[in-house]
């Protein structure tokens, strides 16, 4: 049995036996309900503790990495700059979008107050930053402080500067730095990997109260989140095929046939590592030589995630409609900027994990409490399978379309390229 079905089951279980005790032992509920409400949250507190060094940590790293790969060679640098360009603009379109998408279809108002319910209120004495204040604390006076106080986008702004000067030092204090920094992502992991074990405990606790408190309502409340949040993932998606024809100058049909396989090989193993070779293939079809897409791809796969920034922000806008967080110009500034930057950091984490280490920054640094994210990560098995199939699709696109603008790639220099691509 999977992890992501374990936690599917224990979301499920929870919900039907707290159902369950509100209508037949609501008495004996509410004695449950104080001990599942302590589990739960601590459960939730071990996976917040090890956010912050981890995404600094991914952060330095990523960003080191892309820095040292765009010296590898023209193609590398020029695939770095689709990368940023493309993660800025879905982040910008999912701000605009998702709240759209939220007053078109708007969550039922009796699901939305039964499941807000269940949940930590939301401050109401919460400062609402300017835009002034938003760029005045972009830059930290104390990054310790900024950690203390889960500065996310004020501690990017750091780790972005100490990456980039990482990149800068002679070779020996470059590497002895990103050593270190990896370790201490190693650690992370292992920690993280621990606290997962744990994961359809917490989620068990964690949905038991929702069921006693929302009952059916939470059903509802889950696939209309679901529903939200994949539709952004299959706008990024959809917009690769677009990107391919006037990009690379190929026709839908032609696109749609030599991407397909990779699609079906995504959709089977959730991972974009695991569909490298396949996407080679497929990058082959359309008239990316070897040289080029042996460039463009591997970089594609360690550093860009087409629909991360686009869906974590989705999900943190999510949480602020259901739980009543006014978000202003400049909390939505933070989001989008928190997004877009922080997903250069991301590894091949566990499911669970990447959900928390992606999405929390992005929440906390929008003010949107994150306590939802340990009920929403059980039912994040089917927006996951929309992220990899948008990655996927899109990084075919992309490796076409820089095909096709460099001519090909001149044989003898792009050779060079792959060689010189660290690792």
């Amino acid at each position: 049995m999977s992890q992501a079905f374990r936690i599917l089951t224990a979301l499920v279980v929870g919900l039907a036996i707290g159902m369950a005790l509100a209508n037949w032992a609501p008495d004996v509920g509410g004695h449950v309900l104080v001990v599942t409400k302590l589990v739960g949250g601590a459960w939730v507190h071990g996976l917040q503790m090890v956010i912050v060094p981890l995404v600094v940590a991914l952060l330095v790293i990523g960003i080191a990495a892309s820095a040292e790969a765009a010296k590898a060679g023209k193609i590398a640098a020029r695939a770095l700059l689709f990368f940023v360009a493309i993660l800025w603009i879905n982040t910008l379109i999912s701000a605009f979008l998702m709240p759209l998408l939220l007053r078109l279809f708007p969550l039922r108002a009796d699901w939305a107050s039964a499941l807000r319910a269940s949940l930590p209120p939301a401050n109401p004495d919460t400062h609402v930053p300017t835009l002034i204040e938003f760029f005045e604390k972009i830059v930290p006076t104390n990054i310790l402080d900024a950690a203390a106080s889960d500065a996310f986008l004020s501690m990017t702004f750091f780790a972005m500067v100490f990456a980039f000067a990482i990149t800068r030092l002679p070779p020996a204090r470059r590497k002895l730095l990103v050593d270190f920094f990896q370790a201490i992502a190693d650690a992370m992991v292992v920690v993280i990997n621990w606290v997962l074990v744990l994961a359809p405990i917490g989620v068990f606790c964690l949905s038991l109260g929702v069921g006693m408190e929302a009952g059916a309502a939470a059903f509802g409340a889950l696939a209309h989140y679901v529903a939200m949040v994949s539709a952004l993932g299959i706008l990024v998606l959809l917009s690769a095929y677009p990107m391919a024809m006037i990009g690379a100058r190929v026709g839908f049909g032609r696109f749609a046939r030599a991407v397909l396989p990779s699609q079906v090989v995504a959709l089977s193993t959730s991972s974009s590592l695991a569909t490298l070779p396949t996407m080679l293939k497929s990058s082959e079809e359309l008239g990316a030589p070897a040289s080029v897409s042996g460039v463009v791809l591997p970089i594609a796969v360690a550093v860009f995630r087409a629909t991360s920034p686009a869906m974590n922000l989705a999900v943190a806008l999510y949480v602020a409609h259901l739980t009543g967080t006014t978000i202003g110009p400049a909390q939505l500034a933070a989001g989008v900027a928190t997004a877009a930057i922080t997903t250069m950091g991301s590894v091949s984490l566990p499911g669970t994990a990447s959900f928390f280490a992606s999405v929390a920054p992005v929440s906390v640094a929008m003010g949107v409490p994150i306590e939802a994210l340990g009920l929403l990560v059980a039912v994040e098995t089917v927006p996951d399978l929309f992220r990899t199939l948008g990655n996927v699709t899109m990084d075919v696109a992309v490796t076409a379309t820089i095909s096709a603008r460099s001519g090909g790639g001149a044989k003898g220099e792009t050779d060079r390229e792959i060689e010189e691509i660290p690792g």
